[in-house]
């Protein structure tokens, strides 16, 4: 397709141990507890975090990606280069001597939401001036994902991810951000989201939070009801697009982001675009109609998964297939529709890859008549 893409930002090594999954739990207190022990069925050991998931996802789509992150000169750094170099997509792998590499312990019960147990190490310490500048030149899309999971990324108001975000614009690069879910008890969680989404959103063209992380971010208070209104149900189930989240994606394009795409779980995906005028650069950088992808908005329901193994890397590969639809200059529509069924196909996996399906056989799925889930 001839485009240039960099993702940056956050990568980790990914340990799945593997659940029976002859039963369905509701509480993870059923499985999981003191004294007890449980018979397991292998585990699963990947690259993770959005690095990994996003980049590889595209690479895999066909894209030509160069992937930025940092690990440490380890025995999980080099597992993690190895996976990488597999795919041809280590050149920009930046590699700290004395620090460890970052890790998740995946608790898929099956059931119930994914527990992480996360270690981020040498993701804490990655500042805009560890990208290899020399391998930034003369790219199309600089994509950054999990800035929550990146101490500098949100120390002093975001002023590392501005700072970042501002010179691949600066350089006529088209830019995405993706966020990640924090506990509000850490330092990232009392940061001030709002203040940096303000500040580094006039500077992404491509904003694509899920909906939860976003209304942490910017309105707390709505998070808390959500969650009360909730009860042991998912979230993303009780929600309503305009009472719930047409406000949020409101706040993110007054803040200046010019294409919105909000991850919103199992129900689908919510969309918005600025008007035109807002669109030149892309039209000119990435070959994007402006008239065509202006002024859009609206709710793509999800396809039905013919199973459900784990929603590891459903998100990033979801966004992995919008971007790769959009460069490869495919209509709006079937770009939202190509990242639904993305996810489905993802979920069908324990990790974020071995469900991943080529654009072409997820269009001819659509077009025989891909059942949907019912939509928000």
């Amino acid at each position: 397709m001839g485009k240039k893409v960099i993702v940056a930002g956050h990568s980790c090594l990914d340990i799945t141990p593997l659940f029976p999954q002859g039963q369905q739990v509701s509480k993870l207190g059923e499985i999981l507890s003191p004294g007890r022990l449980i018979q397991m069925e292998g585990v699963d050991i990947h690259a993770g975090g959005a690095v990994s998931n996003t980049g590889l996802a595209m690479k895999m789509l066909g894209v030509d990606v160069c992937l930025m992150t940092k690990t440490g000169n380890d025995k999980f750094g080099k597992i993690l280069s190895d996976i990488y170099a597999a795919r041809g997509a280590d050149s920009g792998i930046i590699v700290q001597e004395g620090q460890n590499t970052s890790y998740s312990v995946v608790l898929a019960v099956p059931g119930i939401d994914r527990i992480f147990l996360h270690d981020s190490r040498c993701n804490d310490t990655f500042c805009f001036e560890d990208l290899p500048k020399e391998k930034l030149c003369g790219a199309d899309l600089f994509h950054f994902g999990y800035p929550p999971l990146m101490k500098k990324m949100y120390e002093n108001t975001g002023s590392e991810l501005v700072r970042m975000m501002k010179y691949m614009k600066s350089q006529g690069t088209a830019t995405s951000l993706d966020l990640a879910f924090v506990d509000g008890d850490s330092t990232a969680g009392k940061a001030d989201w709002e203040g940096i989404l303000r500040s580094v959103l006039p500077y992404v063209d491509f904003f694509v939070p899920s909906i939860e992380e976003l209304c942490f971010m910017l309105d707390r208070r709505r998070y808390e009801d959500w969650k009360r209104r909730a009860g042991d149900e998912d979230i993303s189930f009780i929600l309503d697009v305009q009472k719930d989240i047409r406000p949020l994606a409101e706040q993110c394009m007054e803040f200046g982001a010019k294409v919105l795409l909000l991850k919103c779980g199992a129900p689908g995906l919510y969309y918005r675009t600025a008007e035109g005028h807002g669109l030149g650069d892309l039209e000119a950088k990435l070959g994007i109609s402006a008239e065509e992808w202006s002024d859009r908005e609206g709710f793509e329901a999800s396809y039905r998964p013919g199973k459900v193994l784990s929603g590891t890397g459903a998100g990033d590969t979801t966004i992995a297939a919008f971007l790769t639809a959009m460069l490869r200059g495919y209509p709006f529509e079937m770009c939202v529709r190509l990242a639904a069924a993305e996810g489905a196909s993802c979920v069908e996996a324990y990790d974020a890859l071995s469900g991943i399906r080529p654009l072409e056989e997820l269009e001819e799925k659509i077009k025989n008549g891909w059942k949907k889930r019912e939509g928000v």
